[in-house]
């Protein structure tokens, strides 16, 4: 399915607000509701929309603090990579974790209350990590821009 200006626009919108009703989607997108229903639909279907999440303030919920670790592992053996994917994914305060072209093996971004709480993320779980041979890590001080929404072109 390839996308066109309409499709785009209702990603766009969506991606700003994934609980938009129906009919001010249409309303927006210049369709009737039913033609826009069936689009999102399609959408859906089609593996353009993966699934719908509610974003949570890192404030309120006591983890205002992100820290990004590089992670370099001993060897690149499909059996060393796979054993780290698979004990970095249980980890709780991991939100991502990259495969990275570069110096380093592995990008993470986790989140933690503070210092103190990051350093015990990474006694109980970072330094456990199966074929770690070097971490670093990097305080973010401010956020200076984040967003969720991917770039759709322009029209």
């Amino acid at each position: 399915m390839a996308l066109d200006h309409l499709d785009r626009r209702i990603l766009r919108l969506l991606q700003k607000s994934g609980r938009i009703s129906n009919l001010d989607l249409s309303e927006q997108v210049g369709l009737s509701a039913s033609a826009c229903h069936r689009r999102v639909q399609q959408l859906e279907k089609s593996g353009y929309i993966n699934q719908y999440v509610a974003l949570l303030n890192p404030r309120k919920i006591g983890v205002p603090t992100t820290v990004f670790v590089e992670i370099t592992l001993r060897g690149q053996a499909d059996e060393v990579l796979e054993a780290f994917e698979k004990a970095v994914a249980l980890v709780p305060a991991v939100l991502e974790c990259h495969l990275m072209a570069g110096t380093a093996d592995y990008m993470l971004k986790v989140v933690a209350e503070d210092t103190e709480d990051f350093a015990r993320i990474h006694r109980q779980y970072l330094a456990r990590l199966p074929g770690v041979a070097q971490m670093q890590s990097s305080f973010a001080l401010r956020t200076v821009f984040k967003t969720t929404a991917l770039p759709l072109g322009f029209d």
